[in-house]
């Protein structure tokens, strides 16, 4: 599920998992350290069915391949922002996250359960002037670019509208159906 800013993404993609009796919510930001990320986080926890499991966490890729409940993973930027700065790739040496990030693509290419994951849209962005924000964008883009190449679905939302860029899986009355396992 790949969108801007406020686009819709994380709803559409709740909406995604919205029949499921159980659902893994993997929230990978951080905890809020101002007024506006605690009215954000706060948004996403109303949304969400009170049954959903919601667990903190940056071990996306042993998430993938332990099996259990569909996942819903919110979101990819920040998993890669706090990924590079636990890594010290932010003065540019990506080494170590590159690995982790190579570890979350096999994860992703091998996981047989029903995933979703919410992740920005960089690539119609202003480009960064700052060297971080150069390598978030860049680093970004990459990672999308990997796991979309191995999704079953991929969809681009804008002003709350999907745009199917890979799938979705038609059934024979022409209808969208989805599948029990896949990755979107």
């Amino acid at each position: 599920m790949l969108g801007g800013v406020r686009s819709g993404k994380s709803g559409w993609a709740e909406r995604q998992l919205a029949g499921c009796e159980r659902v893994d919510y993997l929230a990978t930001a951080a905890e809020a350290r101002d007024e506006d990320w605690a009215r954000r986080i706060a948004e996403h926890r109303r949304r969400r069915p009170a049954h959903w499991r919601t667990v903190q966490t940056l071990e996306l890729a042993g998430a993938l391949a332990a099996p259990g409940a569909p996942l819903l993973i919110e979101d990819l930027g920040s998993w890669l922002a706090r990924t590079v700065d636990a890594t010290g790739g932010w003065d540019g040496d990506l080494a170590a996250f590159r690995g982790a990030a190579a570890e979350l693509v096999t994860a992703w290419q091998h996981s047989t359960g029903r995933v979703v994951l919410v992740s920005s849209e960089v690539g119609l962005a202003v480009h960064p002037e700052t060297r971080a924000g150069r390598i978030f964008a860049d680093e970004l883009g990459r990672l999308n670019a990997e796991l979309a190449a191995h999704a079953d679905e991929v969809v681009l939302v804008v002003a709350g509208l999907p745009l199917w860029l890979r799938g979705p899986v038609s059934g024979p009355d022409g209808e969208p159906e989805r599948r029990s396992g896949g990755r979107q």
